[in-house]
């Protein structure tokens, strides 16, 4: 059961960091999110010109050696791996957290992170070499991974190993876990961070995911599920949420990390604090692995759990950072879960989807949109859904349509829903002492 009141320990946001297609580091993406930009374009990391969708949200020109000076360890190491470093390094730069008399048993790791990308060219070869009459034989293809396989970059695609990487760089010698709830998995791990910290098991938890699936499987998958926009011609105008035209989502990458640590703690040595983390809520739809419950039942509870988790009226929501797919049905039935969780005050938060211009990050989604709703608070600005020109009746709140807009945020909630129907609602507020 969890603590609440005075009884639990308060947990603030201490360092936060970036990898995104808009922006390799936290200001840089959240100027381009203020002024309305997009990271969208054509796939490049591999030929995409047969596939049905030929656009994507990549991250260019990205260098790890900017965020580290030893680069030889990581190697062999993925896509996922090289973002989560890189954002986590901005982060606990940005904390300060490593300047303090830091307990490694007290700091430790939770991330939701995505797995990395498999060698195609080797599998490729391992089939090639494996044929026999028309079909594979396995004798063959064993022979042929114990002769190419790499085994160090095979033990690199596992979910956990940039949890790994990270506990041993930052000598975060806590709790060290990683969850891959599809689409909500950060924000997951926010949340489970948060609550670790809370019941007293660490003082300092650097949590957050990372992610990248555009390669040719993850790019086919979408496609068969027919999740993804075709909106081949216009990269930039593809990803539409809330707008009637919107025909599937934009396949994103990047990381997102948040230094999360113990108030006191954080007083203590005279932290800069970016906000506190006041609610989660965690449901389950219990309905279709790829289809969001019609009612929205998971997402309304999940929503109505953070709220009294943080000890909130709907009213005090002054802003919802969507998951905002882009998707016929999240869209819609997001809208239809905001409207039963709120009730009236629905109609008068703004609620907004950042993917509109950075694409979907899958497991990194939730934990760049928690930090985005940390620099709305921060700066009393919501950043807008872009592309939204033609409304849908039955998503008829307020998007903050094509520009930001400045107005008070003291709080603000953000929601990530994931195949399997996992939902996570996370409520940051302003820090107040």
């Amino acid at each position: 059961m969890r603590m609440t009141g005075s009884m639990r320990r308060r947990v603030v946001v201490t360092g936060i960091g970036v990898i995104t297609p808009i922006g390799k580091d936290v200001e840089s993406m959240w100027k381009v999110l203020r002024e309305g930009g997009s990271g969208i374009g054509r796939i490049t990391h591999f030929d995409a010109s047969k596939f049905p969708t030929k656009i994507a949200a990549e991250v260019k020109d990205f260098d790890l050696a900017r965020y580290v000076s030893d680069t030889a360890p990581f190697a062999q190491s993925g896509r996922n791996v090289l973002f989560a470093i890189a954002a986590a390094s901005e982060a606990v730069k940005s904390s300060g957290i490593l300047d303090a008399a830091q307990d490694p048993s007290r700091f430790g790791v939770y991330l939701g992170a995505g797995e990395g990308q498999q060698d195609f060219p080797v599998f490729m070869r391992l089939i090639s070499e494996s044929l026999h009459d028309g079909t594979i034989d396995l004798e063959r293809f064993t022979q042929a991974g114990l002769k190419h396989l790499n085994p160090q970059f095979e033990m690199e695609q596992e979910p956990n190993m940039p949890a790994a990487h990270l506990a041993a760089l930052f000598n975060a010698q806590g709790p060290n876990l990683n969850c891959l709830t599809a689409c909500a998995a950060s924000s997951q791990a926010i949340g489970e961070a948060t609550e670790i910290i809370r019941r007293g098991d660490a003082d300092v938890m650097l949590s957050g995911g990372a992610h990248s699936m555009i390669h040719a499987f993850g790019v086919t998958g979408f496609n068969l599920l027919t999740a993804l926009s075709t909106h081949n011609d216009e990269p930039t105008r593809a990803s539409r949420p809330f707008d009637k035209n919107r025909d599937g989502f934009v396949l994103g990458e990047g990381a997102g990390m948040l230094v999360l640590e113990e108030l006191e703690h954080a007083q203590a040595r005279g932290a800069q604090i970016f906000g506190e983390v006041v609610g989660f809520g965690t449901t389950a739809d219990a309905f279709r692995i790829t289809d969001t419950h019609p009612e929205g039942r998971g997402a309304v509870s999940c929503i109505q759990m953070a709220l009294r988790d943080a000890g909130l009226d709907t009213s005090q929501i002054d802003y919802i950072n969507a998951h905002g797919t882009s998707t016929d049905v999240n869209d819609r039935v997001e809208t239809m879960a905001i409207k039963k969780a709120l009730g009236q005050h629905a109609y008068s938060t703004p609620v907004s989807s950042i993917k509109s211009m950075m694409g979907h990050l899958i497991a990194a989604a939730g934990s760049v949109e928690a930090i985005t709703c940390l620099l709305a608070i921060r700066d009393d600005v919501i950043p807008p859904t872009v592309n939204y020109e033609t409304p849908d009746p039955e998503c008829d709140l307020d998007y903050v349509p094509n520009q930001a807009r400045q107005v008070p945020v003291e709080t603000a909630l953000s929601n990530s829903f994931g195949f399997g129907g996992q939902n996570i609602s996370l409520i940051f507020s302003a820090f107040k002492g």
